[in-house]
């Protein structure tokens, strides 16, 4: 499929993205809305889960919000009908919230993953479905670049939970031929994420700190490789899996166009920034244990199948992220 027909796809088609006013969904949303598509977000506005109303500033009047929460299968039912494609991105991304509150993330990241399902089968079958799963399934490599037939061997419950929620996406298109497809994300940066705390991931934290001319501290050495997708391109491969017939049934890595290390990417925002520095301190021996060194994807399957590959360089998405929150991080601190 060509790039403008996987765009040209959604105009005029009813697009619901759960998890809608959070990170990855709103970026893809107001993409959405600019492609013609009529646009419902679901969001649950738990606090500590990202997502903002500042994430549509000035998309308001443009597309529809519902505060609803995944885990309430009536109003997934509601929601589901009449939509041609959803982007199902809700979910509890935080891995250490998941060792503290297991079972708040199974009820988000597995449970409410059936009731999506389920509402789809029953209310609308022919619906487009993609999920957003996450190299985290994966666990610690046994090589690299990972590749979608690595074992999965998830390292804590989150992991174990968003591989269970995937799973029962590709098993409700083998079982019921429902049209679902997954992205396993990596690390994924940009505009308009969660900054609060840093439990959502160590990018938005490392460029917070940055922004504020801080003390980055890393540790070990730094020397641990891991690859970063920005925002953009990351809401291109939503858009390219979701009108395409071939992806249906499929699982997809993304991924970095190159790996970096820890103290690279480090070095590299304190540039952009012009202020804070950079620290190494020892492991804490609870942290060291659970590390699983170099991790990086291949993104050849999708490549092959539609076309997508990281295009933002890095130093330009970390440049437009960091003039982002400084223009507005009083709407994300």
């Amino acid at each position: 499929m060509s790039e403008a027909d996987y765009l040209a796809y959604y105009a005029k088609k009813a697009v619901l993205i759960t998890g809608g006013l959070g990170f990855i969904g709103s970026n893809l949303a107001r993409r959405l809305v600019d492609l013609g598509a009529d646009v419902t977000l679901a969001d649950s506005l738990i606090p500590d889960y990202g997502g903002n109303l500042f994430n549509i500033a000035g998309y308001e009047k443009r597309l529809r919000v519902n505060i609803a929460d995944v885990r309430d299968p009536y109003s997934m039912r509601a929601l589901v009908q009449g939509q041609d494609v959803i982007f199902n991105l809700a979910g509890q991304v935080s891995h250490i919230d998941s060792m503290h509150d297991p079972f708040t993330d199974l009820e988000i990241n597995a449970r409410s993953q059936l009731s999506i399902l389920e509402a789809c089968r029953h209310e609308n079958p022919g619906v487009k479905v993609v999920y957003a799963g996450t190299r985290q399934q994966y666990g610690k490599p046994q090589y690299l670049p990972l590749d979608e037939q690595h074992l999965q061997n998830p390292t804590d419950v989150n992991g174990v939970n968003k591989l269970a929620g995937e799973w029962y996406h590709i098993v409700y298109h083998n079982a019921y031929g429902l049209r679902t497809s997954s992205l396993r994300l990596t690390n994924t940066y940009g505009p308009r994420q969660l900054m609060r705390h840093n439990r959502q991931g160590f990018i938005g934290w490392f460029v917070r700190l940055a922004v504020e001319g801080a003390e980055i501290q890393l540790y070990g050495d730094g020397q641990q490789r891991r690859d970063l997708c920005f925002v953009d391109d990351v809401a291109d491969a939503f858009l390219r899996v979701g009108a395409s017939p071939q992806a249906d049934g499929k699982v997809y890595n993304l991924g970095g166009s190159a790996p970096i290390t820890l103290l690279e990417l480090a070095n590299l925002l304190v540039e952009i920034a012009g202020q804070g520095c950079v620290r190494l301190v020892p492991w804490p021996e609870e942290r060291k244990r659970i590390d699983i060194g170099d991790v990086y994807s291949s993104y050849a399957r999708i490549q092959a199948d539609l076309g997508w590959a990281p295009e933002t360089p890095l130093r330009d998405g970390l440049e437009r992220t960091v003039a982002y929150y400084r223009c507005y991080r009083e709407h994300y601190w």
